[in-house]
């Protein structure tokens, strides 16, 4: 029978199921998915935990997707059975073996792209490109970036430098050579993590802020505009002090999506994978999510 990860109350990952249900039917304009791939994101264990948005319970989990199409809906127009597909689903229903996507919000997947990158794309992608558009880094400029080894940070750090700023990326020191084989200064977090970000540049021109936790205060302190500053977490502190807080539904379009699926399929942007998880161990998976985890995403396999 087919699967999908649910929960009938808010809370922790005990409340996380992974139980039998129909196979979905395509309405006007959807697209029948067989999963391949679906990533995970700390939005969703915010949703699940109840403290992000309500839901209607129970509820389904999982936003990005990769897989095979299994037929259209009435009205689809350039997808068939059997193409690899890639995009994302605001219904909260990717982590399952079959979904209903809108038509709209599929792409092709590249040939070159493995499925893990493919499934785990679009939330940390969009964001990155949205939060790099919003501080509009110039060549020559200095861009520093919070969270400079996470699902987001890791892409903004790169887009960033395709832009042709000098970037800081604040990481521990597991993450160092990493940013560092791709052009980025990297200075550790923790106390002391302002004079050490004064001692790897003499200005700040945008910021950033993938992680919360007094970032935006330090952006500032450092000399970046707030029209300059961005953050993905912080929203108190940007309606504080003017920042901005583009994320992945600013740059929620095909077109980007697939601007980024061909550049990491071509090796121009590193998408590094932390971690892989079968669907019925989704439980494991979000505790890694919420701990210590390795660079990058973490995606459950179907």
């Amino acid at each position: 029978m087919p699967r999908a990860v649910q929960y009938s109350r808010y809370g922790g990952t005990e409340v996380l199921q992974v139980v039998e249900v129909g196979i979905p039917e395509p309405a006007e304009g959807e697209v029948l998915v067989r999963v391949k791939a679906a990533g995970i994101n700390p939005g969703e264990a915010k949703t699940r935990a109840g403290t992000l948005q309500q839901r209607s319970l129970p509820s389904g989990q999982g936003i990005d997707l990769a897989g095979v199409v299994v037929r259209t809906g009435p009205g689809v127009t350039g997808l068939a059975a059997e193409d690899e597909v890639m995009g994302f689903t605001w219904e909260h229903a990717s982590h399952a073996d079959y979904v209903a996507v809108e038509a709209a919000n599929l792409i092709a997947k590249p040939a070159g792209l493995s499925w893990e990158v493919a499934g785990s794309l679009f939330v940390v992608g969009t964001s990155a490109y949205a939060a790099v558009r919003a501080v509009a880094p110039q060549p020559g400029e200095t861009v520093v970036v919070s969270g400079a080894a996470g699902g987001v940070g890791s892409l903004a750090v790169q887009l960033a430098r395709r832009a042709g700023a000098d970037v800081i990326g604040i990481a521990g020191p597991a993450n160092h050579r990493w940013l560092s084989e791709r052009g980025v200064i990297p200075v550790a977090y923790g106390d002391g993590v302002a004079e050490r970000l004064r001692q790897a540049t003499d200005r700040v021109d945008a910021f950033i802020d993938t992680h919360g936790d007094g970032y935006l205060e330090l952006a500032v302190a450092l000399g970046a505009a707030p029209a300059r500053i961005n953050t993905l977490v912080d929203y108190s502190g940007a309606a504080r002090i003017g920042a901005k807080t583009e994320a992945s539904r600013a740059a929620a379009t095909g077109g980007i999506l697939t601007e980024l699926a061909q550049m990491a399929a071509s090796g121009a942007l590193d998408v590094p994978i932390a971690a892989t998880y079968p669907l019925d161990q989704v439980r494991a998976a979000y505790e890694e999510l919420a701990g210590p985890h390795p660079r990058g995403k973490i995606v459950l396999l179907t």
